[in-house]
């Protein structure tokens, strides 16, 4: 069983036109929102996942926080990684989307931060895997 929560209505029509491809649409819900604006409604569960969630918010400790309230034993988020032409490649994304009048921005966290918040909530480090843009950590209780 599982809740697919995005605030995206594209992404949630993709998920779910997925989830009825492997026959699966029944041990899915889908909620439609901001996770920090309906947290208190989406119970606890035993895997939470962010993937490329937290580089779309500017402040991440919220988000990180509330995500790993929710993990009871794993947590899975997936986010730029924070070196440089990362951050060089974000800025022209960004000033693009300025210049069309696109007000979403993307964001390059430092990840020192986001390790100790998840650490501070109890979970280590299970494994790691990177491209050149991107890392993907899974952390257990």
């Amino acid at each position: 069983r599982a809740i697919a929560v995005d605030a995206s209505a594209a992404y949630l029509a993709a998920a779910a036109q997925e989830a009825t491809r492997r026959d699966r649409l029944r041990s899915v819900e889908f909620r439609h929102g901001d996770f920090l604006d309906i947290a208190s409604v989406i119970p606890p569960a035993t895997i939470v996942t962010l993937d490329r969630v937290i580089c779309c918010y500017p402040a991440f400790e919220p988000l990180l926080k509330e995500a790993l309230a929710h993990a009871e034993r794993y947590f899975a988020y997936s986010y730029p990684r924070d070196l440089f032409y990362v951050r060089a490649a974000i800025a022209a994304e960004n000033g693009l989307r300025r210049l069309k009048g696109n007000p979403f921005r993307a964001f390059a966290h430092p990840v020192d931060r986001m390790t100790q918040t998840i650490e501070r909530a109890g979970f280590r480090l299970a494994a790691r895997r990177q491209t050149w843009q991107w890392s993907a950590d899974v952390w257990v209780r």
